[in-house]
């Protein structure tokens, strides 16, 4: 079954937004990891293309706010960003109590370090890819993105034993220049609260099988989940960190929530309330 199959009578799956960033530095493998052996079914993380080309696990247009760095991540090469210090601005202060053994804590995490990590660990996790637009680079951050899930052999769609690869974005554009350059590749269209980027009727553009809707959408009108299922479309929904959303996504049947605090959902869906 794959996950827009999901049935709307099941506990929605829990994926990691930018990992468990809860309780780790966002975008840091440490935060991945802790995302699984917390037990997520699978994670969550944007990309932004590099000066000299490579992807990278960053969320803002800027480093300031998650480095000790300042500039564009596009206008920088990956050596320069590979240079700061990716954690120090998550640190707790229990941490400054104990010695720190992992070298990957301040590391900037790749794509390519994210998925080799994915792959070797195993099994069918979910992994949601948002490209971030717009950007000076284009529609070279899905060609890039395509050769390196090709790379993985991750671009022909669910297959057992492997990861589970979506692709998502706000830009409609960037979900159909990803469908032309690799069909099987499934496709996720986010959807804001503070502007509907396509018609809230539960149609969605061609090839395109899953909304991402943003849980305060959700809040206000819980309908919108039936209308898309109503279509045959898979409903994510971003990003749920309290209860009475996890109760509310739960009730309505969503497929996936996207959360900051994966340990949370799913005591919360074990518990069955």
């Amino acid at each position: 079954m794959t996950v827009e199959q999901h049935q709307a009578t099941a506990t929605p799956l829990v994926v990691a937004h930018r990992g468990a960033s809860d309780e780790e530095a966002e975008h840091t493998l440490r935060a991945y990891r802790k995302a699984f052996a917390h037990g997520a079914d699978g994670v969550e993380c944007d990309v932004r293309l590099t000066a000299d080309h490579h992807l990278v696990c960053v969320h803002d247009r800027r480093v300031e706010r998650t480095s000790n760095g300042a500039g564009v991540v596009s206008t920088l090469e990956l050596a320069r960003l590979e240079e700061l210090d990716w954690a120090s601005w998550k640190t707790r202060p229990e941490d400054l109590e104990a010695p720190d053994s992992d070298p990957e804590r301040a590391r900037l995490l790749t794509l390519r370090r994210l998925l080799a990590t994915i792959v070797e660990e195993g099994g069918e996790p979910i992994v949601l890819v948002e490209t971030k637009h717009p950007t000076r680079h284009g529609d070279d951050v899905e060609k890039t993105l395509v050769q390196v899930l090709r790379s993985f052999d991750l671009d022909r769609g669910d297959r057992p034993g492997r990861p589970r690869v979506r692709v998502m974005s706000f830009s409609a554009r960037a979900l159909q220049r990803v469908h032309k350059l690799s069909p099987q590749v499934p496709l996720v269209h986010l959807v804001s609260a503070k502007g509907p980027s396509l018609p809230l009727d539960g149609t969605l553009p061609k090839g395109v099988g899953v909304v991402g809707l943003d849980i305060a959408l959700v809040r206000r009108k819980p309908k919108l989940v039936r209308k898309f299922r109503k279509h045959g479309h898979g409903v994510f929904v971003w990003t749920v960190d309290e209860t009475a959303d996890l109760d509310l996504c739960r009730e309505l049947g969503v497929d996936v929530v996207i959360t900051n605090r994966p340990r949370r959902a799913i005591d919360r869906f074990a518990a069955g309330g």
